[in-house]
């Protein structure tokens, strides 16, 4: 109870601070804007956003159906949380001015100052500077809340709230600095990542790894237990919301409507297709068979490998990166089932290994032809290895910080409030232990009987 006062006080705290930043802007530019970049990435932005939403019904189809509007919840939460977050420093500390090439300036655009007024992000000169930042927002809010469906079913709603505030500013702020701001080192290295491939899947993916470790039972001998899927409907529903929405996280990360959006629409498309296929197939080998399941877990693992990639190869290498990272991701699926580690609905083999698996892809197959802004050079396919070899660095760079970095907070986060669930709150289910709210099933047999 009382950590919930200190939760409502920080938000009227902010609230208040905001009568006196109201950040009014000098005037509002209109040089340079394009009208239909403008409404590309208007568009663009909302589908984002509706993927935090599919993925909530992705995760929620997947889990126990007394634990699943708390795993839902996760994800809508992030939408608040990480929203005034955003407006408050997240911004600022992502794409500040540079501080080392390491992280942004807090104050640049604290409470948003200087965002209405501004003339426009460097990298995407057509469109206003509150558009980019929003734009840039939606993809802040999904990397946290993909971490969820590792610790899915037993971690406390009060303790995923401050996970979620430390990993957006301590993880995720970093990396995007890092990797998109023209001063950041990973950028300057020559790290290409077209729409957050390391940014926002690596960094959720590894930080799932380090929860998954963290949070591993004492006894690596106790055998996982499987659960079904409470709603494969609702796995469907959130793969296509998460589907379409893919095409505004890769095509809007052109910044602005041409061939390039063109080119990242069509190769995300093509990379789901193939590595939802390919999941199937490796499942019916494996003698089991073809379910939606497979198909679902697939494309998403197509949609984050392409993620990279998707404005710096063509359409046939896509093709390649979609099977490939649906054939590996697969696999390391089916050996950590045979571990310890507690990551509920893979997280760790689906985004981690799908974004480092894109990463690598993007420094083999990349060519400046696709993407002028591509000035590191071809991929090694092409004969060159400048490029490769940066994205061998950023790799490291990018699993260690965020594994590292993931186990401290982690701890942190336990030390201020407890992480898990006890055992007597699992079994009840989180969503009545920690909501008070619970499904309603329809019993169809009973209605039928009725008539």
């Amino acid at each position: 109870m009382k950590k919930s006062v200190i939760y409502l006080v920080l938000l009227l705290t902010i609230s208040i601070l905001a009568l006196f930043v109201p950040a009014v802007p000098a005037t509002i530019p209109t040089e340079g804007i394009n009208a239909g970049d403008v409404a590309w990435m208007l568009t663009a932005s909302a589908l984002v956003l509706l993927m935090t939403p599919g993925l909530a019904y992705f995760y929620g189809g997947m889990i126990d159906t007394k634990n699943m509007i708390s795993t839902m919840l996760q994800s809508f939460i992030a939408m608040g949380v990480i929203s005034v977050l955003w407006i408050v420093v997240g911004f600022s500390l992502s794409f500040g001015d540079s501080i080392g090439g390491f992280i942004g300036n807090p104050s640049t655009f604290f409470m948003f100052k200087n965002v209405l007024d501004g003339k426009h992000w460097s990298l995407a000169p057509t469109i206003p500077l509150v558009l980019f930042a929003f734009f840039q927002l939606k993809f802040a809010i999904i990397a946290p809340a993909l971490i969820t469906g590792t610790f899915a079913e037993r971690i406390r709603f009060k303790s995923y709230l401050i996970f979620l505030v430390l990993f957006s500013l301590f993880i995720y702020a970093p990396l995007a600095h890092w990797t998109w701001h023209p001063e950041g080192f990973l950028f300057k290295l020559g790290v290409l990542d077209f729409a957050g491939g390391t940014v926002v899947h690596m960094s959720a993916g590894f930080a799932a790894l380090a929860a998954a470790i963290y949070l591993r039972k004492p006894s690596s001998s106790e055998r996982k237990e499987a659960h079904a899927p409470a709603n494969i409907p609702f796995v469907l529903l959130g793969t296509g919301l998460l589907w379409f929405g893919w095409f505004g996280f890769n095509g809007g990360s052109a910044f602005s409507a041409g061939t390039l959006a063109a080119s990242a629409f069509a190769t995300t498309n093509t990379a789901s297709a193939a590595a939802g296929l390919c999941w199937v197939l490796v499942d019916v080998v494996r003698g089991k068979k073809p379910s939606a399941l497979s198909f679902c877990i697939g494309s998403v693992v197509g949609l984050v490998a392409i993620t990279p990639a998707s404005g710096f190869v063509t359409i046939p290498s896509s093709l390649f990166i979609g099977t490939m990272a649906s054939l590996i991701s697969n696999l390391v699926v089916h050996w950590t089932s045979k571990t310890s580690l507690e990551d509920t609905l893979d997280v760790f083999p689906c985004h981690g290994v799908g974004g480092a698996v894109g990463m690598l892809m993007t420094g083999l197959l990349a060519h400046t032809t696709v993407n002028g802004a591509n000035t590191t050079g071809n991929g090694l396919l092409f004969g060159e290895f400048a490029l490769f070899k940066a994205h061998l660095i950023g790799l490291v760079v990018a699993i260690a910080f965020t594994l590292v970095g993931a186990l401290v907070i982690l701890k942190i986060t336990d030390l201020l409030s407890p992480l898990t669930v006890s055992d007597e709150e699992q079994r009840i289910g989180s969503d009545m232990n920690q909501h008070g709210e619970k499904m309603h099933s329809l019993d169809l047999s009973a209605s039928r009987e009725a008539q």
